[in-house]
């Protein structure tokens, strides 16, 4: 197995709102490997994000870490201090936010937008900079006179998303976080920035994790997927494994939710019911009032991460017999 460049250890997040805390990253540990593509999916409002922001700690001021470790470089950016987490930030990890014309000023044009980044985290030769900026809209496919030269408003979606990219990349970091960059683009234009990226990793030495809550998008670009649900982790593999032989029943029934190009439509199945409250998430594990396989113990205990073969990691119940009826006898 290739090292981690981040470990992620029994991090807790919530945010405080109207009604109490919302659990929104429950208990979560995870590696990122080095020079993979981490996949991170799930339904809207498993975590996934909250996970993204929490690595470099640019969560909103209503969350709060509240335990857990998140490492890289011997450094715990859970608890760094600021001065500290300037120097990752952007430098070394690096953000692209959905919603890319929410993410860039209107009144700026975009080779201010690139001068700025890399001036706020101390480079300030203007021309390296556009030099730099040139050479990754050309590897983006992008005219560099024309989007340098323009205003947000003045570029297609999927142009802005690119010059967001661009932005990630400005400063070459050792590990980028792409949070959902083809949402609201699309089917062609999410194609072709998904191809782009393959064709970038290629290019450069870099660690991608890739957040969306389309689990296909993950089969043509991820090395890795972890399945996120009402904040908790619910399984981690080998794409291939994932993809192949699904274990969590979460992730077995996202897979058969996705339509098929040769498949029936009849043969697609939607999961039935919400996602929990997680201002009073269930006992037990969250998938239970949704699950066809839960049983009595589900319903009561939470399960533990359990490792499976070849660094696959799964929490479930039916996963670990054993010790559920130890739990039971209790």
């Amino acid at each position: 197995m290739p090292e981690p460049i981040i470990s992620v250890r029994n991090l807790v997040v919530f945010y405080r709102g109207l009604r109490g805390y919302v659990h929104a990253v429950d208990n979560v540990s995870l590696d990122i490997m080095r020079n993979e593509v981490l996949g991170v999916v799930g339904e809207s409002g498993s975590g996934k994000s909250t996970l993204a922001l929490s690595i470099l700690r640019i969560l909103p001021k209503s969350a709060r870490i509240v335990k857990g470790s998140i490492m890289f470089d011997n450094i715990d950016l859970a608890k760094a201090p600021e001065s500290t987490l300037r120097k990752v930030r952007w430098r070394r990890i690096s953000y692209v936010p959905q919603a890319a014309l929410n993410a860039l000023n209107p009144t700026l044009k975009i080779v201010d937008h690139i001068v700025e980044t890399a001036k706020a985290h101390g480079v300030r030769d203007r021309r390296a900079v556009i030099e730099k900026a040139k050479e990754l809209f050309e590897m983006l496919r992008l005219d560099p006179k024309r989007v340098l030269n323009s205003y947000p408003h003045e570029l297609s979606g999927g142009m802005r998303q690119r010059v967001t990219i661009a932005l990630g990349l400005i400063l070459d970091p050792e590990v980028v976080i792409l949070d959902e960059p083809t949402t609201a683009l699309d089917v062609l234009t999410q194609r072709f920035i998904l191809d782009l990226l393959k064709d970038l990793r290629r290019k450069i030495n870099i660690t991608m994790v890739f957040i969306t809550h389309d689990i296909a998008i993950e089969a043509d670009l991820a090395d890795r997927v972890a399945v996120m649900y009402a904040g908790k982790l619910m399984e981690l593999g080998d794409v291939y494994q994932i993809f192949k032989d699904p274990k969590h029943p979460y992730t077995q029934a996202l897979i058969r939710s996705i339509p098929s190009l040769i498949g029936s439509v009849d043969e697609m199945k939607p999961i039935p019911g919400s996602p929990p409250d997680l201002v009073n998430p269930p006992p037990g594990c969250r998938f239970h009032p949704r699950c066809p396989l839960a049983t009595d113990i589900c319903r009561r205990k939470e399960p533990p991460l359990i490792e499976l073969e070849n660094g696959r990691i799964v929490s479930c119940w039916l996963y670990a017999p054993e010790e559920a009826k130890k739990v039971e006898r209790q």
